[in-house]
């Protein structure tokens, strides 16, 4: 309830707020990443990410599309610069691990701030994020009560078949609702909404987990207690929110 007072208001009081809410939050998760794949000894050259992080917000707030991607494209260069200067043993390695920190976190999120740009943006935003926590809620609550067959028992044992139908009608209703009602698109934008929406929060949450195992890991911070870090929570939005921007800009 906390988090969702921050969001709306970062987002309805000032009309860059946002910025001053997500910027914060995704240097956490960069940080509980960097720590994370310590215990799997990559060394993530943490300074170029945390300032790329910064660079690849204001850049799509003020520049769009082309401003996002030229700061993605100058703190990639930064990683390997920074990482290279600090020797060879290992670098490839390091700079890898960077890499993925970089398009994972704050790539990622800064769809949001894409969105952010339109007239109705904060609006955007709302939708964005009430339909992806449908998914987990849809997911969790039939998983939980009629959940028989697992999905990926490897990397996420919890997760069911059953589950996944559950988080595609609450996040299709939820697109059927919010669209229409919050930004006067139609049913037909919100379905398609919910369905990429589910496929991508999915998706989001088995990475998450085969990251974690593969790190011999049970959450990647420690910052919500009972919930595990940032990270362990923005999973499922961070990759839902490229799909999101791409739906409602051509939808809506």
């Amino acid at each position: 309830m906390g988090l969702g007072a921050l969001v709306l208001a970062s987002l309805f009081i000032v009309p860059w707020g946002w910025l001053l809410l997500v910027i914060p939050a995704i240097c956490v998760g960069v940080s509980e990443l960097s720590r994370a794949f310590a215990a799997g000894r990559f060394r993530v050259p943490l300074i170029p990410v945390m300032v790329g992080t910064v660079a690849m917000h204001v850049g799509a707030y003020l520049g769009g599309g082309p401003g996002l991607m030229m700061a993605f494209g100058l703190t990639l260069l930064a990683v390997v610069t920074w990482r290279s200067v600090l020797g060879i043993d290992h670098a490839a390695r390091d700079v890898t691990a960077g890499v993925f920190v970089v398009a994972y976190a704050p790539f990622l999120a800064a769809f949001t701030t894409l969105m952010l740009r339109a007239e109705d943006g904060p609006m955007r935003i709302a939708v964005f994020i009430i339909v992806t926590i449908c998914s987990d809620i849809g997911g969790y609550a039939v998983g939980v009560l009629a959940g028989r067959h697992p999905m990926a028992p490897s990397v996420s044992p919890k997760k069911s078949w059953e589950g996944l139908a559950g988080s595609a009608a609450s996040c299709v209703v939820a697109g059927m609702l919010t669209v229409p009602l919050m930004l006067g698109g139609s049913i037909v934008a919100g379905a398609v909404l919910g369905l990429v929406t589910v496929a991508l929060a999915t998706l989001g949450d088995l990475t998450e987990s085969m990251l974690k195992r593969d790190l011999g890991i049970k959450d990647l911070g420690e910052l919500l207690p009972g919930h595990g870090g940032l990270m362990d929570r923005i999973d499922s939005l961070l990759v839902t929110a490229p799909g999101a921007w791409l739906v409602l800009t051509l939808l809506v």
